[in-house]
């Protein structure tokens, strides 16, 4: 007797008609979309995820290592996933971050660089008059005596190419004090002439073969000049760190790896990556919501900080089975590395990109 068999609608794929799931996709076989499919389904999905967070957030917390390691050794369909439980941790956090410290930052960086603005036209006028008063003091100083016969043996002659000497000097040392100040003021009037931006940027200083980086530095240059708004840079570098992540995080499981080179796959120590992070994030947010409603001393935040390389050493611990002193080691070498070399790399790198692309 010949097998009935139905197409799967999904992938395309037959199988017998009396499968309930297609066993190649896993899509039900008979799936009539109604409206009470739709929300079956979707409060399904939400609550299986719903569930599995809140089963994953404890031992996040409390066990470290655990997730990770129950997650290599194949029992995976209990807690989140890594990179799920990561992606939402990471999500809240930079919304909490956003709402509680960027807002705030970047306000305070606009007030203060218009403050600095208008001081340092002000210095800047009281420097070139006070430039005027010395070079002034020292004509009087030297020339008059000469000048009154007050000093014998040199005629009038000698007197007027001291006088050119001396006035060229100071001449010097006023254009070399005031020079970031002139080139200032001509940019300045080409603004207020409506020059167009090539005209202002050669006054700046650039070149006519310049590569596409230098032209984006002055581009940049000339935009913060007229905008005035260093928040704007602040604020495209907080939306650069989630991105730039993406590689930090892959760059700390390349530490482990090297560290623990005969214990697994790169995969694995990408798990634990994922799990650590989610609780780094974790722990930031929560300080963050803290910090919103009650003061809480520096010492405490900074406690808490600290906490969580012990963290990382019992994680190490129980994941990569070693002992206390070489999860010591290997705990402080990875952080080391990190912190010392990667992250002021990343900040550098971050920084850059905020301000070459805001």
């Amino acid at each position: 007797m010949k097998t009935e068999l139905e197409t799967c609608k999904n992938c395309e794929n037959q199988f017998e008609e009396s499968f309930k799931f297609c066993p190649h996709c896993g899509q039900q076989a008979k799936d009539d979309l109604t409206v009470r499919v739709l929300f079956y389904n979707t409060i399904s999905n939400y609550f299986s995820f719903d569930a599995r967070f809140f089963k994953s957030f404890l031992p996040l917390l409390f066990k470290p290592g655990y997730l990770a390691k129950t997650f290599v050794e194949g029992r995976r369909l209990m807690y989140l996933h890594p990179a799920q439980l990561y992606l939402f941790i990471s999500v809240v956090f930079f919304f909490l971050l956003s709402a509680t410290v960027v807002r705030k930052q970047v306000q305070n960086l606009d007030e203060g660089l218009k403050k600095t603005f208008k001081t340092s036209l002000v210095s800047d006028s009281l420097r070139l008059e006070n430039i005027k008063e010395i070079d002034s003091i020292k004509f009087d100083s030297i020339l008059l005596p000469i000048s009154n016969n007050k000093i014998f043996g040199v005629d009038k002659e000698e007197i007027k190419v001291l006088d050119s000497v001396i006035k060229a000097e100071a001449s010097t040392s006023k254009n070399s004090g005031s020079s970031f100040l002139m080139n200032k003021n001509k940019i300045d009037s080409l603004l207020a002439t409506d020059s167009s931006d090539k005209e202002i940027y050669k006054a700046m200083g650039m070149s006519d073969d310049a590569n596409y980086i230098t032209k984006k530095f002055y581009i940049q240059v000339l935009k913060f000049y007229k905008q005035r708004n260093g928040g704007q840079i602040l604020q495209a570098i907080y939306d650069t760190i989630p991105i730039s992540l993406f590689v930090l995080l892959p760059i700390f499981a390349l530490i482990l790896k090297l560290l623990f080179y005969n214990r697994g796959r790169y995969a694995h120590h990408l798990v634990f990556s994922f799990y650590f992070f989610s609780f780094l994030f974790t722990v930031f947010s929560l300080i963050l919501i803290v910090n919103n409603f009650i003061k809480v001393s520096n010492g405490i935040d900074f406690l808490l900080v600290v906490s969580t390389f012990f963290y990382l050493l019992v994680a190490i611990k129980r994941f990569y089975n070693q002992g206390w002193f070489s999860s010591f080691i290997k705990a402080s070498i990875s952080s080391f590395v990190y912190l010392m070399f990667v992250v002021p790399i990343a900040i550098i790198i971050v920084g850059l990109i905020g301000f070459l692309f805001y």
